[in-house]
């Protein structure tokens, strides 16, 4: 198994891959409550224009299979999806230590995902570690959202470091909104 930055398109349509098996549409009840899922769709071609700005981070396995992945997601590119151009208008109008978060240097995570089968082994973990030893020099925070009823994802992000600061909706759903403080951390 390896961690690393996506450097080609095979690893592109993996995460285009993982995604489409996670989907909260896809799923049954049971299985969103006890594994968890995405719920963003996002198109080979948004990937790939995510990947140019910085590409995110992915775990493959032997075979070079995407078996997870955390979506880099810059300023760049919060107009071409409406839940990030929603995602990045709440974050900028919420303040973190006293300062308005549209004035700080943040990325957010656009997705993150684990394949079922490689679930609590600390991938989610690592995946974040790397991500935060890639790219915490050039920004403060890490900023993502989980959806009220993802109570799996939620853990995740809590025991990685991330904190929640916010709960807003979207759509038809209820959101936390976490932030993992780069400059200020026990975890990663």
């Amino acid at each position: 198994m390896e961690i690393k930055r996506v450097s080609n398109l095979e690893e592109l349509q993996g995460i285009k891959t993982l995604q489409q098996n996670n989907l909260k549409t896809a799923l049954s009840e049971q299985e969103k409550s006890q594994e968890g899922f995405v719920t963003a769709v996002y198109s080979l071609d948004l990937l790939k224009q995510m990947h140019q700005y910085c590409p995110s981070v992915v775990c493959v396995d032997g075979e070079k299979k995407v078996i997870g992945y955390a979506l880099a997601t810059t300023q760049k590119i919060r107009s071409q999806h409406p839940l990030l151009e929603n995602l990045f208008a709440t974050i900028d109008r919420q303040k973190f230590k006293g300062n308005l978060l549209k004035k700080s240097n943040y990325i957010i995570v656009g997705q993150l995902c684990v394949s079922k089968e490689h679930r609590r082994q600390g991938i989610a973990q690592k995946m974040y570690s790397y991500f935060k030893t890639a790219l915490s020099e050039r920004y403060e925070y890490c900023v993502t959202d989980v959806d009220i009823t993802n109570t799996n994802s939620l853990k995740t992000h809590l025991a990685t470091g991330f904190r929640v600061f916010h709960e807003f909706t979207f759509g038809d759903a209820a959101w936390n909104l976490v932030l993992w403080d780069w400059n200020n951390t026990q975890k990663g």
